[in-house]
Order: C-alpha cells, then structure tokens, then sequence
C-alpha cells in the first residue's frame, strides 16, 4: 500500500477515505523490512510492540466494519480468540505470528473495510449499537478509524526509533 497525500480539495468522503489510507500505509511504513525480532521489540516502559499494533489494528478494522457496522459474524481469528482469557489476546499473541502474515492480516482487514463501505454514504447507520443503544454513522467509523489509526501511528513511530533510529513520517 503506497501513502499519498490526502486532496486538500478533495470532497467529505474522499478525504476520509484519503486520510484514512494516509494513516493504514504509515503503519504498514513503520513496519517495513523489519524482522521478527524487530516486530517484537519493546521499549522498557511499555508492553506495545510493532507486531501487536498491526494485529490491534488489523482487529479494528474488522470490528468496526465488518461486525458493527455491517452486523456481520466475526471472522478468524477473532472468533476463535480466547478474548475471556486475555483481553489483550491481539498484542499478547502477535509475537509469535510471522511478520509477512501480520502485514498480510492488516493489509486484509483494510481492503475487506474498503470494499465494504465504498457503496456506503457517510450518513448509513451501522447494523450494531452502542452500550447506550445508538448507531454509529459510518462517517463516526471512518472518523474513529483515522484516529485509532494515528494514534497508534504515534507509538509505531517511537517503537521503530527504537528497533533501528529510523525516523520521520
């Protein structure tokens, strides 16, 4: 997935869809030619990894499109996550996936999220509801998404300075 400036004149939807795509590839840049050793890397004061962010990520993407905006079934390998056991199952088990495949899991759940929501308006109300029994708009969801996405982003940044010093966007 190559990064492209968002359209500074593009309309509503393009831009969220942009700056969206302009977050996913900047994840996928943090992880770039790095091992699995890499992936796996932490910084003393936290548990986060590079590979746990792609797999955190990856799961948000299915989660907000596919099962609640969509109402669609959760699909593997969430499904058959033991999310009663460890919360945190994405970041925990990411160690031990391949790193070709942890790319390939996000990248997915990207394009699934793409596909699913380019026929959708902005103002389409999810098929799921909240704690408090409202509807998320997909524009909420893409908004969400973008800043999920950034702010991990911002801790990929600091995780792969310290695996290697690269840094910048």
């Amino acid at each position: 997935m190559e990064r492209h400036d968002p359209d500074p004149a593009a309309n509503e939807r393009a831009t969220l869809d942009q700056f969206l795509d302009y977050q996913r590839a900047t994840l996928l840049g943090k992880t770039d030619g790095l091992t699995a050793h890499h992936l796996r890397q932490r910084m003393p004061t936290t548990a986060l990894t590079l590979a746990g962010l792609l797999k955190h990520l990856a799961l948000v993407e299915d989660d907000w499109i596919q099962v609640r905006f969509l109402g669609r079934p959760e699909l593997e390998p969430w499904a058959s996550a033991p999310w009663e056991d460890d919360r945190d199952w994405e970041f925990h088990t990411a160690q031990y996936d391949d790193p070709d495949e942890l790319r390939a899991l996000y990248r997915a759940a990207c394009d699934r999220s793409r596909q699913a929501t380019t026929a959708a308006e902005l103002d389409d109300l999810s098929v799921g509801v909240s704690r408090e029994g409202l509807q998320w708009s997909l524009r909420w969801i893409l908004t969400h998404l973008i800043e999920e996405t950034a702010r991990h982003n911002g801790h990929a940044d600091l995780l792969r300075e310290a695996v290697d010093g690269t840094v910048g966007e």
